[in-house]
């Protein structure tokens, strides 16, 4: 029996704005525009929601903006604090899939077709994600689930922000019929005028062209719309790089000193970390602790042992790292743990057990 294919398509709300927002109170519930200064050639780097209800979009000159929403706040990009950021979002994603394709800092696609997390359904693990997200940054993300590449990102923009759409299998074509062509992924503005010239205004109207007439007018990508026409989407998801490490954080509602109940946090963590090892089928031999402070400074300490890491060992070593830090002394906003050092075999491919091809669960 073939596997369905479960693809997940994860794009964070207004990230860098978010992101502003979150590590900026101040600039809470405000039209907030990342990017140039309202007297510069500069362009709009990203905006917040409440920035968007006056028209304003990425891409756009500041200049204008400026005129759009002359009370807006503009601030220039931290790229770092993104990446940073960026880089705890897809710790997340592989915990849940076996393949994790970024398409930049604030979106993926993830293939969760193996998982066996919550009886193997992607719109529960999709769930998941945002949960854990939301959780560890602060931040909301917006999931799309298909079963293919293609439904997927449209999918995660059907209900923005926060939201959760899924695009099921036999809903699929029906879905594509009614879509204008200009919201299909991969039809840029100069296509989509090119297409309603030809007549084409939807899904159905794409469908009815063949695919000599298609590729006639489009050339080699007329076998792509000719397939989404039809919610054929074969593409695999590819990682771009193998898992070097696997962790998990946690944002406290109230900053920490205690150092005792920053070991007990970091403790619980331990036990989902492992569980997450286990499951993907690691081992590893360093044990790295995090810890951000209150005004956002952040240092990690590690560890690298000359054996595979048990609970045993991380009873003992997060204590010890937790000392290297100012734990107890500064207050702690945050803290993270993370194994890495794997061996040579868990840089391989899980092996999936023969049930997993019957795992397709609630989609």
């Amino acid at each position: 029996m073939a596997r369905q294919r479960k693809i997940i398509h994860v794009d964070m709300d207004a990230f860098f704005a978010s992101v502003e927002q979150r590590d900026h109170p101040e600039y809470r519930d405000k039209p907030l525009i990342v990017g140039g200064q309202p007297d510069s050639r500069g362009v709009v780097a990203a905006c917040s929601y409440e920035a968007r209800q006056y028209g304003i979009h990425s891409a756009m000159p500041c200049a204008r903006a400026y005129r759009l929403c002359p009370h807006a706040i503009f601030v220039r990009p931290r790229f770092e604090a993104y990446r940073e950021v960026s880089g705890q979002i897809r710790d997340i994603f592989w915990r849940y899939a076996s393949e994790v394709e970024p398409l930049s800092l604030d979106e993926a696609y993830l293939d969760v077709s193996y998982t066996a997390d919550y009886n193997g359904s992607a719109t529960l693990i999709a769930k998941a994600i945002k949960r854990d997200i939301l959780a560890e940054t602060g931040l909301t993300a917006s999931a799309g689930v298909s079963y293919n590449k293609f439904l997927a990102k449209i999918a995660s923009d059907m209900d923005k922000p926060d939201g959760l759409y899924v695009i099921r299998p036999e809903r699929g074509e029906k879905f594509v019929e009614t879509l204008p062509v200009g919201k299909f992924h991969g039809i840029g503005p100069a296509t989509e005028t090119k297409m309603k010239q030809l007549g084409i205004e939807t899904g159905l109207d794409l469908r009815q062209k063949t695919l000599a007439e298609l590729s006639e007018r489009f050339g080699k990508a007329g076998q792509y719309y000719f397939n989404i026409a039809r919610a054929i989407d074969e593409r695999p998801v590819r990682s771009q790089r193998i898992r070097k490490s696997l962790g998990k954080e946690t944002t406290f509602a109230e900053d920490i000193v205690s150092e005792t109940e920053l070991t007990a946090k970091l403790l619980e963590l331990a036990d989902i970390v492992l569980e997450n090892l286990k499951k993907h089928q690691l081992k590893a031999r360093t044990v790295t602790v995090k810890v951000k402070y209150a005004d956002f400074q952040q240092v990690t300490r590690a560890v690298t042992l000359d054996h595979a890491v048990t609970l045993e060992d991380l009873k003992t070593v997060i204590p010890v790292l937790l000392k290297k830090t100012e734990a107890g002394v500064k207050a702690a906003r945050l803290v993270g743990l993370s194994l890495s050092s794997f061996d040579e075999q868990s840089h391989q491919a899980p092996q999936v057990p023969q049930l997993a091809l019957d795992l397709t669960g609630d989609f």
